[in-house]
């Protein structure tokens, strides 16, 4: 290797190695200006509520598809599962990339400023027993499962109905806190399509009277 060759080798390697510092500042810089969500922040808080609240509707769907035979409620209980089981995961990847731990030490709903106000509790490992909106009870799950036919598919809808408008409510609160754009999407999808579902199971209820 002659000593011209080897100059421009040393340049092109000197001047690669400025473009990734440059890079990297500039990635840095970027990262310090907008942030991402941190431990105690709204979108945390929302994570880890809504995958604890998403998970109780994926086993109640799952429960009720084994009680019944009907096409319309085993429809939907397993479009439910099915859609908050994804939307679960994708909450679980954010925790991930945003380098925070699955679980908080905060009680449910800490980051909307309440502690919910639907029926239903949770167990908190810090604080004791706290409430998360919407949640079916350990009594009300019980039922489900020893229910059958007609009086299954009414629990589910009564317990599901409820369950949903409190994910709506939860979907809503973080969309006044977060400008996140992620975060923003996925709450809009969760709302409007829970929306929708409540009216439909109203009406499957409504039939079943």
């Amino acid at each position: 290797m002659t000593a011209k060759s080897m100059f421009w080798r040393v340049t092109a390697a000197g001047a690669a190695l400025v473009l990734v510092l440059l890079a990297g500042w500039a990635v840095g810089r970027l990262t310090a200006r907008t942030g991402v969500p941190g431990e105690g922040s709204p979108e945390a808080g929302f994570a880890r509520d809504m995958q604890t609240h998403h998970l109780q509707a994926v086993d109640m769907s799952l429960t009720v598809r084994d009680r019944t035979e009907d096409p319309e409620i085993g429809q939907l209980a397993y479009d439910i599962a099915r859609s908050q089981q994804q939307q679960s995961g994708q909450m679980y990847g954010w925790l991930s990339v945003w380098g925070l731990p699955q679980a908080g030490s905060e009680p449910s709903m800490a980051w909307a400023g309440s502690h919910g106000t639907h029926g239903g509790t949770e167990t908190n490992g810090t604080s004791g027993v706290t409430p998360m909106p919407g949640m079916a009870t350990p009594q009300d799950l019980a039922r489900l499962r020893q229910a059958d036919g007609i009086e299954a598919e009414k629990l589910y809808l009564e317990l599901m109905i409820e369950h949903h408008g409190a994910g709506v409510e939860m979907a809503e609160a973080i969309l006044a806190r977060t400008d996140d754009q992620a975060v923003t999407s996925l709450a809009r999808s969760i709302a409007t399509a829970q929306l929708s579902e409540i009216g439909y199971m109203e009406e499957l209820l409504a039939a079943r009277q």
